[in-house]
């Protein structure tokens, strides 16, 4: 078997990378990166390593080639435009390559009246794989719990969740449980159904007062709900120009778009996603 994964090191890509080497020899695995020497661990571990460009689909079709099941990770692009043409890219690429089975990474902001600044793109996504002629299985990812962590010692010094969430709720899901999840199903044929769209989540979602109470246990710190603006937020986290992308997923959330809860997790590893509180609990230590 040949299985072809890009954005290899990336956060969630490298993650994926892990949990496959558990499940299948390392010479099965090839991967795509942008940065060659960010891989060279990964070679070393006899992975196949090759450069790509998801701009250039000749590249793209090279390191394709004959792949049974290709894992494609989304570059971190903020715009729709930007993704769909990437996905155009990578779609003839895997055409032109004979790969036999797209595994695509969704999310669950993907709604038609979504006003994420991606949820074009993620609605995209599956309409045209059904155009194909490709076989195809998609896995949508809820927001990852992780950026929590790092995001705590903020939300102490402030001693509230800024979200502009109103009262509506969020679900999470750990990036190491989405790898886990994209492995069992590249390495499962019964799992891996043509045309299959998994979400996965954790058991419940959270309104920003139920996450605040949560982020107040695990730290000891006393945390409440004081929501900003979504212009003040964009303008808060405008880091790389992310600002304004990030503000338009939660004025999706805002209108209740990013609460999904799904047991596809359970059904896919045969046990729940690690919950909320339980990873914060193992992956805060302030």
């Amino acid at each position: 078997m040949k299985y072809t994964i890009t954005g290899a090191t990336g956060h969630l890509g490298r993650q994926i990378v892990n949990a496959m080497a558990k499940l299948v020899p390392a010479n099965e695995l090839n991967l795509g990166v942008h940065t060659l020497s960010k891989a060279a661990a990964l070679k070393d571990q006899g992975m196949a390593i090759s450069a790509i460009d998801y701009n250039d689909a000749a590249s793209l079709t090279a390191v394709l080639r004959d792949s049974d099941v290709f894992i494609y990770v989304p570059s971190k692009s903020h715009d729709s435009f930007s993704r769909v043409t990437e996905f155009e890219n990578v779609l003839q690429a895997a055409t032109t390559a004979h790969v036999r089975h797209l595994l695509v990474m969704g999310f669950i902001a993907d709604q038609v009246d979504n006003p994420f600044a991606l949820s074009a793109f993620y609605g995209y996504v599956p309409r045209r794989l059904a155009a194909s002629g490709l076989h195809y299985t998609i896995i949508r990812n809820a927001l990852y719990a992780d950026p929590l962590v790092p995001y705590l010692p903020e939300l102490i010094e402030r001693q509230n969740v800024i979200y502009p969430m109103a009262d509506q709720a969020l679900s999470f899901i750990s990036q190491a449980d989405s790898a886990a999840a994209f492995a069992k199903v590249a390495t499962t044929p019964a799992l891996l159904a043509d045309g299959r769209i998994y979400t996965l989540t954790q058991q419940r979602n959270y309104t920003m007062l139920e996450l605040a109470a949560v982020l107040s246990r695990v730290s000891g710190q006393p945390i409440g709900y004081q929501p900003v603006s979504l212009q003040t937020f964009s303008d808060l986290y405008n880091q790389g120009n992310e600002g304004p992308m990030l503000a338009s997923m939660y004025a999706g959330g805002a209108r209740g778009l990013l609460d999904t809860v799904s047991d596809d997790y359970a059904t896919i590893m045969g046990h729940p996603a690690q919950s909320l509180p339980d990873y914060l609990q193992t992956n805060y230590h302030g």
